[in-house]
């Protein structure tokens, strides 16, 4: 067959490029597996079995990522092919095509890479995760004023934030995990859509591949592209979830705001102003990430209302983006992670702004309602009135203030000493009494904090039982091999 050249240019030799540095090592492990499978099953002898794994050995994949496309095959599994036909001979060599097609080994392919970049993002992940519970670990008693609305609204702890975050990651790791699973399933054997009707064994090619199991409907191995779009879709929100995060800690890294402090290693200063400390590794984290959204968004598009069967839209163009996507995605969790292990809070800044807008108000008024029963609503009312004139007045009495609003409110003045006041209303008070769970008080975040350590041991565990099954999978393979 010859191609136009147009099409070889535009096309072919791309997806050749794309595919040696993507592909080429998941493509020779599923021509071994598959051979291994088809001798167990009787369906290639011994004899041909020992000629086309010596085929294959002899193949070296550094000469194959050298070679430059000529256009006179279609791609790589083509040129792979006609390697393993000069080796073997043609008879010998057509008989590794048994029972399977090009469409399996494509979508076993792309199923073995990316279940290798869910699992770089999750690495990153669990190390944000640890890098956040150390922080947090170290700041249970920091307080300082959560903003609702971008407006000061109470006093918390950065333990208690870090823990939002934290736990908001640990559901990440969830999903990531449910997407990893949905993709290490294996296709080989759906052959070109219907399955063969040879007797193989899917469970065996499976296994030799480190997958979970085979692929159930053949049609559905082929056409199905939900097992990417869960990965590409959990990876999004992890990433939007942490572009979020980001966006307050470069906030809290500006001179207004000086909360934050990252380390040397990861600020720059500029060529022209002596003063700058410019916190560059976070802002290089947000612009990887958006950049890697707007690649999950461009995959779920290219898919968006194509037919449900074999298609090039879900194939070899879209590759790179997938993998570019992951990229991205681990580059940017990796980075926020150890930039915030070296990062540290302004202890005394966070506490000085603390209680400024009347931050700690709602709890006066929670006081008020436990001492003298009152409505939730007239107490804010006179916390408000409290709060409108020392806002006046910053030298007001708040014993007397609270005395005439209270009176003017109630009919009664509610009488408190100018020290039990400042006591209700600092916002150290205001956080040591919010023992609810999941709240801020010391006491309780370090409870989260052992719960949420305990959550990343399980899922360090987990996740390196899946790489540990993949490394015992490609022995197996390689025993075997061998023993053809």
């Amino acid at each position: 067959m010859r191609f136009a050249p147009e099409y070889v240019t535009i096309v072919l030799n791309e997806n050749f490029e794309d595919a040696k540095e993507l592909l080429l090592t998941p493509l020779m492990a599923i021509h071994y597996a598959h051979l291994v499978m088809l001798t167990e099953c009787g369906i290639v002898s011994a004899e041909d079995a020992r000629v086309l794994r010596s085929s294959l050995d002899g193949i070296s994949l550094d000469t194959v990522r050298d070679v430059t496309y000529d256009g006179t095959y279609e791609d790589l599994f083509f040129f792979i092919e006609r390697l393993v036909k000069d080796s073997a001979g043609e008879d010998v060599a057509g008989r590794l095509h048994t029972a399977r097609s090009r469409n399996d080994i494509d979508m076993t392919m792309y199923r073995m890479r990316q279940r290798e970049f869910i699992s770089a993002v999750a690495v990153g992940v669990l190390e944000l995760r640890l890098a956040l519970l150390d922080l947090a670990e170290r700041h249970r008693e920091s307080v300082f004023a959560a903003h609702t609305h971008t407006q000061p609204a109470q006093p918390s702890t950065m333990a208690h934030y870090l823990l939002a975050v934290v736990e908001q990651l640990e559901r990440d790791t969830a999903r990531l995990a449910a997407a990893y699973e949905s993709t290490n399933r294996n296709p080989l054997g759906a052959c070109a859509i219907t399955g063969t009707g040879f007797p193989i064994d899917r469970l065996r090619t499976s296994e030799l591949l480190g997958f979970s199991g085979p692929t159930g409907n053949t049609y559905g191995s082929i056409a199905t592209v939900d097992y990417l779009l869960e990965s590409v879709g959990a990876t999004g929100v992890l990433l939007i979830g942490l572009g979020r995060v980001v966006q307050d800690c470069l906030l809290w890294c500006t001179m207004e705001f000086g909360y934050l402090r990252l380390g040397e290693g990861f600020v720059q200063g500029s060529s022209i102003m002596p003063q700058k400390r410019n916190p560059v590794a976070l802002e290089h984290a947000r612009a990887i990430a958006s950049k890697a959204v707007g690649q999950a968004q461009a995959i779920a598009t290219a898919v968006h209302n194509t037919p449900f069967g074999d298609i090039v839209d879900t194939e070899d163009d879209l590759q790179p983006l997938v993998a570019t996507m992951f990229r991205d995605a681990a580059r940017a969790v990796t980075l926020v992670a150890a930039a915030m292990r070296g990062a540290d809070f302004d202890v005394a800044r966070l506490a000085e702004r603390a209680g400024v807008g009347g931050t700690t108000l709602t709890e006066l008024a929670d006081t008020l309602v436990r001492d003298h029963g009152l409505p939730f609503r007239s107490a804010h009312a006179i916390a408000a009135m409290l709060l409108k004139a020392r806002t006046e007045d910053p030298q007001v009495s708040m014993a007397e203030t609270l005395e005439r609003a209270s009176q003017a409110l109630l009919g009664r003045a509610l009488s408190y000493t100018e020290e039990d006041l400042e006591r209700i209303m600092s916002p150290r008070h205001f956080v040591e009494v919010r023992t609810t769970l999941g709240g801020p008080a010391p006491v309780e975040t370090l409870r989260a904090i052992e719960v949420s350590r305990e959550a990343l041991r399980r899922d360090r565990t987990a996740w390196q039982v899946r790489r540990d099954h993949l490394s015992a999978a490609e022995s197996l393979l390689r025993e075997r091999v061998v023993g053809l």
